[in-house]
Parts: structure tokens; sequence; C-alpha cells
């Protein structure tokens, strides 16, 4: 099942461009990851695909459902975690969460839901005097109180210590394994390759690049630089190169093997595509 399809997408804002015609399919229970630097037409293509916001051309399915004419039924199908989010300051923590609940048929229990984002302890808290960081967690929390089938995170991490993102990644394994189908946007690449099946990169908006964690950018077929005793070599073949050095006999109890990381790949394609936008600009 495809649980979103996007073909040619577009979005302007007092006639620039920032949506410029872009593709995408996210398979059920997938997570997708959407990268890009700030203002590249993630947050607006996420927002579209939420709903709340109206697209100016191309075809949108979420769960087989055009957002932008959708109803309720299909919006209690969603979870949304906003990058930035209004709340209601004078409720606790646990009064927030189940008011949430309260628009869904089938919703987490509240005291399941404040274990799976850490935040048992502050139940009783105000929302007004929780952390930024906590504050972040009672979005997530809001965002996966109904079970949701699709479920947005734009930026879901943003103020979380690093503790706190390693348990959020775990919240997200645990909401996956369920069947839940996940887009991401994040600036953490880290973040993106341990959670991601697949990811898209876009800048300037349009997608220039798709693939795996691992084969972004021709990461897996990607040149390495072997090295060992002092010495290093750059290849396209590591193992017959690790091969070689074994009939020969040469001690590699110092031997790595380095491939460009996700940033590498990143920063390459960004950085690709601003030069082909500069380029056209001429």
């Amino acid at each position: 099942m495809t649980a979103i399809e996007v073909h040619g997408l577009r979005k302007s804002y007092g006639g620039r461009e920032v949506v410029a015609g872009i593709d995408l399919n996210v398979a059920g229970g997938e997570v997708f990851a959407l990268l890009g630097p700030n203002g590249a037409g993630k947050t607006t293509t996420v927002e579209i695909l939420e709903g709340h916001r109206r697209r100016d051309g191309g075809a949108v399915r979420v769960l087989g459902v055009d957002p932008g004419t959708a109803g309720r039924r299909w919006r209690a199908r969603i979870g949304v975690v906003l990058q930035t989010a209004t709340d209601a300051a004078d409720l606790t923590v646990a009064e927030m969460v189940r008011h949430v609940a309260g628009f869904y048929a089938r919703p987490r229990p509240v005291a399941e839901v404040l274990s799976m984002v850490g935040l048992t302890e502050k139940a009783k808290s105000r929302v007004r005097t929780l952390s930024g960081g906590q504050r972040r967690r009672l979005d997530v929390a809001l965002g996966v109180v109904g079970r949701p089938e699709v479920l947005f995170l734009d930026e879901p991490t943003t103020g979380f210590d690093p503790e706190a993102r390693r348990q959020f990644w775990d919240l997200i394994r645990t909401i996956t394994a369920e069947g839940t189908t996940i887009l991401l946007t994040t600036h953490y690449l880290d973040e993106a390759e341990a959670l991601a099946d697949r990811l898209a990169v876009i800048s300037a908006g349009v997608i220039v690049a798709e693939g795996t964690p691992a084969s972004l950018g021709g990461r897996a077929t990607a040149e390495a630089i072997v090295s060992w005793d002092g010495r290093r070599e750059r290849t396209i073949d590591p193992d017959a190169l690790v091969r070689r050095l074994v009939a020969d006999g040469v001690d590699l109890s110092s031997l790595t093997i380095t491939r460009p990381t996700l940033e590498d790949a990143y920063l390459t394609l960004i950085g690709d595509n601003e030069i082909r936008d500069q380029g056209a600009l001429r």
C-alpha cells in the first residue's frame, strides 16, 4: 500500500515558487525523511500533505484522500507534530493529552502516552511551566495519542538533549513496529540515518536525490579510503585491496575503511544544486 502519493506538487508565495513540481511516494509502514536547508520547501510540503496549506498545482493523496478536501474522518487517521505549536498553557500536561485524546475513536491511554514521551513525572504540571524540550515532548505526545496511521513529524527533536533524542528514536521504532507510516523532517542527519528507511533531499523547491541512507548520493559505490600502518589508499573496491594486503602478509590490526558519510553526501547534493541554480540565473 502507498500511504502518501505526490505528483508535480507546486506552491508559490508572492510570485516565488518554493515547491517546484516535486514527486514523492511513501509506502505504508515506511519511515521517510525529508532533508534540506532552511527555506528549501520542506515545511510547506509537509503542511500541504497535512491539509494545513493549499497547493497551487499537482496531485496529492494521503491514505488515498486529497488533504485539500479531506474531512474530519480523514483527520482522525493522521497525527501531526508541527515545527511550532500553540497550546493551552493553563492546563496540566495530563489534561492537555486527555483533551486531544477526546478527538479520536480509540486513543492511547493518557498514562501510556506520557510514559512513551518521558513526561510521567510532569503529568500534573501546568504546560506553561515546562522547559522547551519538555514542551516538545508534549507536542509529540499529542501527535501519537490518536494511534495515527500516518504521522507527520516536522523537526520533532528540536530542543531535545542527546538522551531525550535517543528515547524519541526508540518511540519512533515502537510506533513503526505497529505499522504507522512516518514522514519526518529533520536537520539532524544522524537522526535520519538511524530512523529512515528512505529519504529525499529537497533544495530550492525540487527533489535533488532520493534513496536509502546508505545509498544516497552514490554513497554505497563511492570511493573509499583504506588506511593501515600509516599508509592510505583510495579505491572503489576496498574488499579487493584488503584481500591483496592479506595475501601479502600485511599487518592489518590498524586497518580502517572510510566511505563518505550521509553528511558528506547531503552537503554535496545541496551544494551542487545551488551551483546549478546560480548558473540558471546567469
